[in-house]
Order: C-alpha cells, then structure tokens, then sequence
C-alpha cells in the first residue's frame, strides 16, 4: 500500500469514527478541558490521541458480539411490547379497566422519552463497563421486583424504573452489534444490523406472548424478560466493550437542562399515549399537561441559547440542514404507524387474538431481516434518495392494499402488505440515520448529543404522535360512518326487521321472553354495525397513509430534482469564432 493510500485510509477512518469509535465513545468535550489544569490556555494543549487502531475479531468473536447486540436490544424492547401488545391480558387479572392499563405504558414511556441523551455523556465520564455492567443489574433487579408487586400503585412505580432501567439498553444493543464491525463498515452493515436487531421485539412478542400466558399468565412476561435480562448481563461480562479513557464531561448545567428537557418530552409522550382515552378536549389535566410540556421546553431553550458550551445546539437544530432531516425521520414515523396502529389494531378490533396473527407477525419478522440485509448491501453514499423512494412506495402500495379490507379480512389477506410496509420501514431509516450523523460529524463530537435529540424525539415521541394521530382518525371516522350507517337503517325495512328478528332468534334457547329476544338481538345488531363502521374507518386510514406515502414520494422527487437542477439544464457553450 503506498504512503498516499495509507493516509486516506486512515483519514477515513477517523471522518467515520468520532461517534463510533470504538463503541461510539464520544471525545473530551471543552468543559473537560477546561475542568484540567494541563489543558488550560495558559499552558501547552497536548495534541489529541490518536483513535485506536482497529484489530479485526475471529469468525466466532464476531458472532457472539452480534448475538450479544441482538439479545440486549430484544430485552429491551421486550419490556415495552409485553406491555403494548397484551394490554387486554394484563388488566384482567389486575382488575385493571383498559385505560388505568395504558397508564402502566405511559409510566414506562415518562422517563424513557429523553434519558438516552443523558446516558450518553454518563458513560463517557464513568466509564462503558461500568455503564453497561449496572445498567443491565438495574434492569434485573426491576424485572425481578415485579413478582412482588400486588397493587397498582406499585405497578405503575416499577414500570416508571423499568423505563429508566431500559434505556441504556438500547444503546448497549447498539454498541455491541457494531463492536466487531470495521470503521469502514459501520455506516452501513454495522447500523443496519443494529436497527434490525431494535425492530425485532414487536413481532418476536406477538409470536411467544400467547403461550407465556398460557403457561403462567402475565408473570411469566415478566419471567422471560428477567431470564433475558440474566443472560445479558452474562454477556455483558463475558464481552467486555473496549473503551477509551473516561473524561469530564457532566456540568451542573447539563444536569438542570436536561431536567427540563426530560420534563418536556415526558408530557408529550405521556398525553399522546392516553390523551385519545380521556379525548383531547373532554379533560383539562391533559391541557394542562400540554403546558408544562411547552413550558420545560422553553426554559431548557432558553438555557441552551444561552451557554457556551452546549447540550444540545438549538440553533444547529433549526438549520435548513437538520429541519429537512427532522421532517423526513417524521414523516416516516407517520406513515409507518400503519402497521403497528393500523393493521393490527384492526385485525384485533375483528376479533383476531396473537394466536390467530402468528403468521403476519413472522411475515413482519421476515420483512424487518430481509430489509436490513438487503439495505446493508445497497446503502452507499448518493443512493439515499433512491432506498427513500422505494420505501416510500412500497409503503403506498401496501397501505393501498389494506384499504379493501372488510370485516372477514384475516391475516391471511395481509401477508403481503405488511411485509412490504416491514420491509420498507427497515429501508428508510439506515439512510436516513446516516445523513443525520454525517451533518452532526462535520460540526464534531459534541454535536453527536444534537443528532440523538433529533433522533429521539423522531423516533419516541414520533412514534407516539403518529399512534395518537391514527387512532383519534380511526375514531372521528368510525363515528361519521357510525352516523350515516344508522340514518340508512330503518326499523321498517323488511330487510333490518328480518335481521332483527334472526339475531333475536338466536337467544331463543336462553331466553323466553320475545320483548328480551327483541332487545338482545337489537343490541347485537348495533355491535355489527360499529363492526361495519371500524371497517370503513380503517380503511380510511390505510387510504390516508397511501396518499401520505404518494405525497412525500413527490416532495422528495421534487426535492431532487432541484438539487440536481443543473445537471437537468442543458450546458450553454459560446460558439468558437471562426476562422
């Protein structure tokens, strides 16, 4: 290799390291220079260590570090799925109504929103085995607390330090996945593998949640999740996570910004997971919510618009760069929330249990993993553009799709439209991930801090908006077709009178009484007509993304285009004199 060659590899190399350098350690920011004394102007500044080199790991070391990565991001998405997708299952037998139930994920969500951002500077100043070793005997003790909870309270103050507990879980699936990874490599294999390994807790939990609760019921979610949470602190020492020397990187500002930011975003995600139970307008704590929310954002605005040394950059964050960045990571956030909030949710609105959705959860599973293997060997600088057109248009087509389903839809007739709406999720956000990072790594380390607000507030917090969304839509409709049902369907068409009678014909055997026959049969008319109208309600929404995907497909299209514009023009040479 020639000297030239050298020095551009190893030039790439520290380009692609600042965040990822050997697990995504962040360098030692001005405060901790300023903090040592041999770093202070009035002495010599040291010249910046170089990153370490990287020493490729054997075939098998390389494998269990993914499977490591793996298994941590699956128990800790796991804790939050368990929740979600057995909500109906857990407040039986804790004599919980359906929305005292959702509280129990709203607690979990309060402190999970923004404590991510944190933790990335804790592990820096207190060292990666530390940070991973405690973090994973925190999650096993909060899991093992479960067993002994036997009240509500409790149970909302353990789901509370449960999302707490998880959050540097993430980010040590994260570390582990691109630990064996080459610097060259991460930006594609390295964090395609890691966001496909964070997308598998959904489906894995729709597949094992019918026969763990039919084996102990819902503590045997909460066993799995301890036995996971074991083994990954088994991991965790087995595995050991290089790490540079640790630095002072935490002020006492950053502490009181960052509880105003925590604040802030733990409103939002609490009053858009259980504001559409309560309805937006119907009560005012959530108003009221609302405003603590806008104002702890605003004081941790005004903090950082005021330091020298920031948290996070709000004026970066305001960038024509970053908006386009955030608005996209957004968008798609929205527009994905068909599968999550959509299709399921539909599919158990007609009566579908986990058991009878087992193949479109591993129909979805199969999507995510074929996604990022395929995304890791396309995902080339300058292709970003080109991967976010086709998953916008896969995501069009499968929303397209859905919206003909009637009530005798099964999971069957949605195979393959979840799987195209689970592959292209697994498409968008690698490039995405990537354009973000390299704007935040052209500015330095300390910038990486803006990006993952970014990010999280996308991702969380987006999440939850395009839940919220979906379903206050789905409501608002089913009640307008409800409506115009209702008003078509009079008691003296002999069609509605001879399905009134039928339906009252069924109670014949339990029931003597005609006037009672009459009544039941009336009532369970009125549950087929709401039936009638979820349907079109759903399929409203389905419509809607489609047209949402179509339209963001033209932005970015249209985007494009203007960006190339001048290869799009035709080039104006003068014509050479003549002769």
């Amino acid at each position: 290799m020639s000297p030239r060659e050298a020095a551009a590899k190893q030039e790439e190399a520290t380009i692609i390291r600042p965040d990822f350098r050997r697990n995504a350690e962040p360098a030692e920011t001005v405060e901790a220079a300023e903090a040592r004394p041999e770093l202070t102007p009035a002495t010599s500044t040291p010249a910046p260590a170089a990153p370490p080199t990287f020493v490729p790991k054997p075939s098998m070391m390389i494998a269990a570090y993914m499977l490591a990565g793996t298994l941590v991001a699956l128990t800790q998405g796991l804790g939050m799925s368990f929740i979600s997708t057995n909500l109906q299952q857990i407040a039986g037998p804790m004599d919980l109504t359906q929305t005292e139930a959702t509280w129990l994920m709203a607690a979990y969500l309060f402190p999970n929103a923004s404590l991510t951002l944190l933790l990335f500077k804790v592990r820096a100043q207190y060292g990666l085995r530390n940070f991973a070793e405690v973090a994973i005997v925190v999650y096993v003790l909060v899991c093992l607390a479960h067993f002994w909870s036997d009240s509500y309270e409790s149970a909302l103050a353990l789901r509370f330090f449960a999302g707490v507990a998880a959050a540097p879980m993430t980010s040590l699936g994260f570390l582990y996945i691109l630990e064996p990874v080459s610097p060259a490599k991460k930006m594609s294999i390295g964090l395609c593998a890691s966001l496909t390994a964070l997308a598998l807790p959904s489906p894995v939990t729709g597949l094992i949640s019918p026969y763990l609760l039919d084996i102990g019921d819902y503590h045997a979610l909460y066993l799995v999740e301890m036995g996971l949470a074991m083994v990954s602190l088994g991991l965790v020492y087995v595995l050991p996570l290089a790490s540079p020397p640790r630095a002072k990187v935490i002020s006492s500002l950053d502490v009181i910004s960052y509880v105003f930011l925590a604040i802030g975003l733990g409103c939002f995600a609490v009053v858009l997971t259980v504001g559409r139970l309560y309805w937006w307008t119907a009560v005012d704590w959530l108003a009221w919510m609302i405003i603590a929310g806008i104002a702890a954002s605003a004081i941790f605005a005004a903090i950082e618009l005021n330091r020298k040394n920031h948290l996070v950059d709000i004026r970066w964050l305001t960038s024509r760069e970053i908006l386009h960045f955030t608005g996209a990571l957004m968008v798609s956030r929205l527009v994905l929330s068909e599968q999550t909030s959509g299709a399921v949710n539909f599919l158990r609105n007609a009566g579908m249990l986990n058991e009878q959705m087992a193949g479109l959860y591993w129909f979805i599973l199969a999507g995510a993993v074929a996604s990022g293997v395929i995304c890791a060997m396309i995902m080339k600088p300058g292709r970003e553009s080109a991967i976010h057109a086709v998953s916008l248009l896969l995501v069009a087509v499968g929303s397209y799709m859905d919206s003909q389903s009637t009530i005798l839809t099964r999971p069957e007739q949605m195979y393959l439209s979840q799987f195209l709406v689970s592959f292209a999720s697994g498409l968008f956000l690698p490039p995405a991930i990537a354009i973000g990072m390299g704007a935040a790594m052209k500015r330095g380390p300390s910038y990486i801090l803006s990006f993952i607000v970014v990010f999280l507030a996308t991702q969380k917090i987006g999440g939850y908006l395009g839940s919220a969304l979906y379903g206050t839509f789905v409501q608002w409709r089913e009640q307008f077709h409800s409506f115009r049902l209702v008003s078509e369907l009079a008691s003296t068409d002999p069609l509605v009178a001879n399905r009134l009678k039928q339906l009252g014909g069924a109670y014949g055997k339990v029931l003597t009484d005609p006037n009672q026959q009459v009544v039941q049969g009336a009532a369970l008319f009125t549950r087929q007509v709401q039936q009638q109208a979820y349907a079109l309600a759903y399929n409203d929404s389905f419509l809607l993304t489609a047209y949402l995907s179509l339209a963001a497909l033209a932005c970015l299209l249209l985007h494009v285009a203007w960006r190339n514009r001048h290869r799009l023009s035709p080039t104006r040479n003068p014509m050479p004199a003549a002769a």
